[in-house]
């Protein structure tokens, strides 16, 4: 984990917060108020921050117990095992009660190793559901930072087709179109920097959870073998190399606590930001919110430039479709005649703030509706043969106007959303009520198994010593012959000395 842990370090400048009305919080404060290695085992009071090192130290702490345990078998198992081997001390299992002194160690061997093969599959399930659970979290906030991101490009998109708007060759005011310009820059600029840290982040936690997940297969499917051959009478073999693999289990355990730890941590500080969301943590190395100043600059101008175009269409309606000029009029006359066109609905008034439209107005919903109503047939020298006070050229440039500021209305609010971290809140509400109960259901069920594979390993690794010096097959075969030898020998002894003394004597 350190790589990754460098990584976010090296990008934690780049997560932009809310720009006012900001306040710190220390997250998780007294979760996270454990030794911290780093500075000497003096207890750790940034709160949750992926982005401090020393935090990850505190985080370390958890799991030192484990450490530890790893270790300190490593060395004195391992001479255990030096000395067995070199110096030739054997623990032997003789007398009176050999047999039955086997056949518990034979039965206490079946338990733990049965133990130890339940442990593999709570590991192997719980690893499953875990990932699983992890990568649906990690979908969720990329979904909704790209749903943000969305936002955001289609309010840019429709400001930039607000400056082509044109109606009757009247344009947006110069200094309104180098706001959008300006504006536009902007919002790119948050777009990115939002999709940027949300793919870098979630990138990231993918590799050490994949690595996670892999070292837990590993090590159960190991583990499993190891057990079962344990069974089969290979315990030569098989004692080195358990030796070796048990601290391997402890360390996976140490990361498996590591994780529950972090996640927890992680869970507490999502809960706590969302009762403080203008505050200012560490949690916008996950899911920033969008710079107050641009979500306000931009809402400004999009209502500003739904007005523009308003006003725009109004003055050509009243100043031309509606007006009754002369033929020598050249420049407005088109022979338009009939009912006068409603004028087009401002949906905002001279401060910007939203006013309901009149009975006589048009909305922007369906004024491109109303205006089919007024359209007449053109000839070919450009001028209405029929009832109508609007071209079928002049209806698409008002019917394209009316869409830009329909889109801009309907996109514009939304950004309210991101002005108060309400999406990220929103988020972060659901990932706490919703994500992070399983998620530490299958870490508690992926440390049962850790426990019961270390257990079970560790007390099979003593017993396969025990029952590896039982009698083999050929010594007990050597004693029975030596035995049967002894007794033969000895009843023809007898025969001889019987013989002799019931034989009668000969000679002189």
């Amino acid at each position: 984990m350190g790589s990754w842990k460098d990584e976010i370090l090296s990008s934690s400048g780049e997560a932009p917060g809310p720009a006012i009305d900001v306040s710190t919080l220390v997250l998780a404060a007294n979760r996270t108020k454990r030794p911290d290695i780093l500075s000497g085992f003096h207890k750790y009071r940034g709160g949750w921050d992926i982005a401090n090192k020393h935090y990850w130290a505190s985080v370390g702490f958890t799991g030192a117990a484990a450490f530890i345990l790893a270790i300190l078998w490593f060395i004195s198992f391992g001479l255990a095992l030096a000395v067995h081997y070199c110096c030739g001390c054997k623990i032997n299992i003789n007398g009176n009660g050999s047999s039955w002194s086997l056949r518990i160690c034979l039965l206490l061997l079946i338990v733990f190793t049965s133990a130890a093969a339940i442990g593999c599959i709570l590991l192997s399930v719980g690893q499953v559901e875990f990932h699983g659970e992890t990568l649906d979290t990690l979908n969720y906030v990329v979904n909704q930072s790209e749903y943000t991101v969305q936002t955001l490009r289609n309010v840019t998109e429709y400001l930039s087709l607000a400056k082509t708007v044109s109606v009757a060759q009247i344009f947006l005011p110069s200094d309104v179109e180098a706001d959008i310009d300006r504006l536009n820059v902007d919002l790119n600029t948050a777009a990115d920097t939002l999709e940027e840290t949300t793919d870098d982040n979630s990138s990231k936690i993918r590799e050490v959870f994949n690595a996670v997940r892999s070292a837990l297969i590993t090590i159960a499917a190991v583990m499993l073998l190891i057990s079962i051959l344990g069974l089969a009478d290979l315990h030569e073999l098989l004692q080195c190399s358990a030796v070796y693999l048990w601290p391997s289990t402890c360390d996976t355990h140490l990361v498996t606590l590591l994780c529950f730890s972090a996640i927890s941590d992680t869970c507490m500080a999502m809960s706590e930001w969302v009762e403080n969301p203008h505050a200012e943590t560490a949690l916008s190395n996950i899911l920033p919110c969008v710079d107050q100043r641009t979500t306000n600059q931009t809402l400004f101008k999009s209502k500003q430039v739904i007005n523009d175009i308003a006003n725009m269409v109004n003055g050509f309606v009243g100043s031309v479709a509606n007006s009754n000029p002369p033929p020598q009029a050249s420049s407005s006359y088109y022979n338009q005649s009939g009912p006068l066109i409603p004028a087009l609905c401002y949906p905002y008034d001279s401060q910007l703030q939203d006013r309901t439209c009149s009975a006589q107005e048009l909305s922007m919903e369906n004024a491109s509706l109303v205006w089919q109503n007024y359209t007449c047939t053109v000839s070919a020298n450009g001028l209405c043969s029929s009832v109508g006070r609007l071209t079928p050229n002049m209806y698409t440039e008002l019917v394209a106007a009316v869409n830009v500021s329909y889109a801009l209305e309907h996109y514009a609010p939304p950004l309210l959303n991101l002005q108060n971290c309400n999406f990220v809140r929103d988020t972060f509400r659901n990932i706490t009520s919703s994500y992070c109960p399983p998620l530490e259901h299958y870490l508690r069920l992926v440390n049962a198994g850790l426990a019961l594979i270390s257990v079970g390993v560790m007390l099979s690794l003593a017993l396969w010593i025990l029952y590896a010096n039982r009698p083999q097959r050929e010594e007990v075969f050597a004693k029975l012959s030596s035995r049967l030898r002894g007794s033969c020998s000895g009843k023809r002894s007898d025969n001889n000395i019987t013989s002799a003394s019931t034989t009668p004597g000969h000679g002189a």
